[in-house]
Order: structure tokens, then sequence, then C-alpha cells
């Protein structure tokens, strides 16, 4: 078993050590939500106050043009789209991951009228099977939306098939799906594919370029670190600009937005998929986030992340056998930068751990969930949060009453 003195020693020769003092984090508390809502930094704070304090405060309507706000949403893309193997030009930063995937689905069935057939993961995050169900509703055409077993996802393809939107990363158990093969697969039959990064961008590196992806969307408030109700951000490869039309279309996606036309016209690249005006203090907050990322690369993140999940799965099973069934993928190649195990009382497993300061989340029904962020988290962080847990299953904190109970936000 790993000693926590190897753990320390990992630390001190961590290249990520100093990128953790940019976080505001709490003494004596072990933070493994960040695939929930990532904790704020020292440049999010900067970059807040610069933005109402001087910006709005002084700057006041002029900012629309002194201080970029216009443009803010395609200059967050520019600076977001290394993170997920993009190029200039090829990211929006706007509105929320819902709104954005609506906009995708919507153009995407505009572009294959000739199809009826929409495929998306049965056990899907609910927010995207709910929209995809709604977009399929206002196509205007008999369309079939088909919830599968990701599983058997070529068995589903053929002619029909219009558009196959999957998450790349399992909100639940954290597997990782193959992004090149399965786009491979969507496109042999003339289909197109849509990627929802919501747990994938700033966990494990991206490259949509080189998969050929047609579109994806995620958000910006978990492994991105931009705040509570981040804005989200799309990518639209550069095959379809000019060609997937907004189907949400505003003033801020016109051509011409200050000439106020009657009717729409859409501008060029991705400022098409504007809508309307940004929120510019919550584009402020993701900006900060992004100078940290400015300062490492995903290839050590992941370096990083598979050690720090190796680390929690090993001790977990060492520390405390047949206690929980880990849902997780043990291959590398399959797992994003989560853990989760499995217990019949999960929620009280994660409420005594959150009440004795190591923050994790629970997923329905049984999913004690943890993320892995290796531009704050140690190794030692990792090392302590199993002896809690250990503490908590050996003394059944886990079943006190007081969780019988379940919170509204679990």
């Amino acid at each position: 078993m790993t000693t926590r003195d190897e753990c320390l020693a990992l630390d001190a020769s961590d290249p990520f050590a100093g990128l953790r003092d940019e976080f505001l984090l709490r003494e004596g508390e072990i933070y493994l939500d960040g695939n929930s809502l990532g904790p704020v930094s020292k440049s999010v704070q900067r970059r807040v106050a610069e933005v109402i304090d001087t910006e709005w405060a002084q700057g006041l309507v002029r900012s629309w043009n002194a201080a970029g706000w216009m443009d803010a949403p395609l200059r967050l893309g520019h600076r977001l789209a290394p993170l997920i193997g993009a190029r200039e030009g090829e990211v929006l930063v706007a509105d929320s991951l819902t709104f954005l995937l609506a906009k995708i689905i919507g153009g995407s069935l505009e572009l294959k009228t000739e199809r009826h057939v929409v495929i998306t993961d049965a056990v899907n995050f609910h927010s995207d099977l709910y929209i995809v169900a709604a977009m399929a509703r206002l196509a205007g055409r008999d369309i079939v939306v088909k919830n599968i077993d990701r599983d058997t996802l070529r068995e589903h393809l053929d002619e029909d098939v219009a558009l196959v939107m999957l998450t790349h990363v399992d909100f639940r158990t954290g597997e990782m799906l193959d992004l090149a093969g399965i786009t491979a697969d969507v496109h042999a039959v003339g289909a197109l594919m849509l990627w929802d990064f919501a747990h994938s961008a700033g966990a494990v590196p991206l490259d949509v370029t080189g998969a050929d992806v047609d579109f994806a969307a995620g958000c910006g408030y978990k492994y991105l670190n931009g705040g509570p109700g981040a804005p989200a951000f799309m990518y639209v490869a550069p095959r379809w600009h000019g060609v997937l039309r907004n189907p949400l279309p505003g003033w801020l996606g016109h051509a011409r937005p200050f000439d106020f036309e009657p009717t729409y016209e859409s501008a060029p690249g991705m400022r098409a998929y504007v809508t309307s005006s940004p929120s510019v203090i919550a584009l402020g907050a993701l900006e900060g986030a992004l100078d940290v990322w400015d300062r490492t690369t995903m290839a050590e993140v992941r370096v990083k992340s598979l050690a720090l999940t190796d680390l929690f799965i090993s001790l977990v099973e060492e520390a405390l056998p047949g206690v929980f069934e880990l849902v997780t993928p043990r291959e590398h190649s399959r797992r994003g930068s989560q853990v989760a195990i499995r217990h019949d009382q999960g929620y009280g497993v994660v409420q005594a751990l959150i009440d004795r300061g190591v923050i994790g989340d629970f997923r329905a029904p049984d999913i004690c969930r943890f993320g892995f962020t290796p531009l704050y988290l140690r190794y030692v962080d990792v090392y302590d949060a199993v002896r809690i847990l250990v503490d908590v299953m050996t003394t059944s904190a886990y079943l006190d009453e007081s969780f019988a109970v379940r919170l509204a936000v679990t």
C-alpha cells in the first residue's frame, strides 16, 4: 500500500504545485467535486474585479467597444480552442450548454431532411435527453429519437440516421468513449456527430480536428473552473461554417447587428451562432479561469489525472475490500478524470464525508462520485480522503439518521 510519506514525496516533485496556490481552497478541506463545480482562482477574482470596477463602473456603455465586450464570445473561444484540439475561429463561448446543444441539434436536422432518426445514449445526462427530444418535436417532420445502449451503437447506424449525440465522458461512471472511432462509424453511414464535452474539457486531452468531429459543446464551470453557471462553448467544424444554420437567431448573430434590419442575415463564421447579448461578468470569470490553463498542457494534466485516480482506486480497494463496487473503468483509455464507486447507502456515505471535510457528490441511485482535478489536487489529499472514508465506513457514520432525507442538490 502507498504510504502518506510517499504521497508527500510525490507532491514535493509535482510540477503542478505552484498552480495549486492560484486557487482559493479552504484549509482542512479536500475538494473532490471539481467535476461538478470548479473552485475560484485568484485570476478569476482579478478579472471579475476589473470588469466590474473598471470596465463597467468607469467605461459604462463605452466598454462594448473599448473593452471588447462585443467580441468576448469569439475571443474566449479562441483561448479555449486548444483545450479541445480546435483552431482559431472554430469555437464560440456563449449561453448555457443545453442552449448550445439546441442550436446544433436544430441546425443539424435541417441539414439532413432526408433522414428521420436521431440516436443518443439512454443513460445520457437528462438535460441532453430532454433537449434532443424537444428539438426533434420542433423539426416539423416525423423525427424518431432512439435512446439506445451506447455499446450497441453500431447496430443502429444506417441510412436513416441524421444525427448521433453522445456525451464523451459519462457523468455518472466516468467512462470515456472512443472519440475518433465512434465519429468515424457515424460518418460511414452519412450521419452527423455531436459530442457533449461537459466532463471532458479540461479533464482529458481532446482532438476534434484529428477525430474529424462535426460539432461539440461543453460547459465552463466544471474542470475549466469558470464559476457557477459559467458560459458554455460550442465547436463547429469549418466545413459547416455558413452551412449549419442557427435555428435560434438573434440580433448579435446578424451580419450587421447595429443596422437593425427587420430580416435576418447570418454573420460569417462562428459569430452566426451568437444569439443575444453575452453575460459580460460571467465571461470575465471564465476568461480569468483560462489564465491558469495557459501555464500547462492537457498532456501534463492527463498524466497526473491518471496517477491520482489510480491511487484512489488502489487505496480504496486495499483498505476496504469488497465494500464498494468500482463502476469507473480501470483501463486508462476508457477513464475520464473521476472515480465512481457504488454503495447501497451512497448518499449517506457522501454526506458523512462532507461532514468531515471531504467534498464529493452523489448520483442516484447509489453512486459516490469523486472528481480528480490535477491543477490543485495533491497526492496527499487523495491519501487523506481515503483514510477519512475508511473511518466513515468502519464507524457506520454514513447511517446517521440526519442523512435519511436528501438535500435538494446531491
